[in-house]
């Protein structure tokens, strides 16, 4: 019992440092435009892999089953395939209504600060972007999936555990405004109740990779919220 008390309290804390830093890295953005794209930064991707040993190691210390941790993945075909066709819906109706939005109230609701900084400005540096999401899904999944829907629904019922996961991932978006939270919550939303249905993390996780690279590919392409390298 000690030892499930004790995976609680270190997943809450986790939850709430990764929420701080995310929160201070985003608003330092509001006036600091860094010289290399964030996600490829060799420093943040060795914090990345850390936390995600971290999260790997909680879900160890709860004493759960895997089956309950979504870490189960013996129909990962149809997960795949789930995890697909969820993340291109998910990935065509966000990138239309965050149009819709900026196209009307300018950056009054939505403030692209963190895209500028993550979006590729080059095929090659692309590559490295591709590799480094990754990692940045495979941890939000770790930790707003399986720990604090899986871990914690011993203790609170799944559904209303699906809604707050959601709504706290939402509010680590605030710099972007609110449609960046909405968004964001809507989609934590709906990334729960996927994992929840499949029974496994790596459907989310598969339509969560899809959304965030259907969405950086466009805005690349696009040229909307990224300048051209010189030469």
């Amino acid at each position: 019992m000690f030892r499930y008390w004790l995976f609680v309290a270190l997943t809450l804390a986790l939850t709430a440092l990764i929420g701080l830093a995310t929160y201070r890295t985003a608003r330092l953005l509001q006036h600091w435009r860094p010289d290399r794209n964030l996600l490829i930064m060799p420093a943040e991707n060795v914090l990345r892999l850390t936390l995600i040993a971290a999260c790997i190691g909680l879900g160890l210390l709860s004493g759960l089953e895997p089956e309950a941790l979504g870490w189960v993945f013996t129909n990962w075909q149809t997960a795949m395939w789930q995890g697909i066709v969820w993340g291109g819906a998910l990935a065509f109706v966000f990138y239309f209504a965050t149009r819709w939005v900026h196209d009307r109230s300018g950056e009054r609701f939505y403030s692209p600060v963190v895209l500028h900084a993550v979006v590729p400005r080059s095929r090659r540096e692309l590559v490295g972007v591709a590799a480094a999401m990754a990692g940045v899904v495979l941890l939000e999944e770790l930790l707003f999936r399986s720990l604090l829907l899986g871990g914690l629904a011993p203790l609170v019922p799944v559904g209303w555990l699906i809604v707050l996961a959601g709504a706290g991932f939402g509010l680590l978006h605030l710099p972007q405004g609110v449609w960046g939270i909405a968004g964001a919550t809507v989609a934590g939303i709906l990334l729960g109740s996927l994992w929840l249905s499949s029974g496994t993390i790596l459907a989310p996780i598969i339509a969560h990779y899809v959304t965030n690279m259907a969405q950086i590919i466009q805005a690349m392409r696009m040229n909307e919220f990224t300048t051209p390298l010189d030469g």
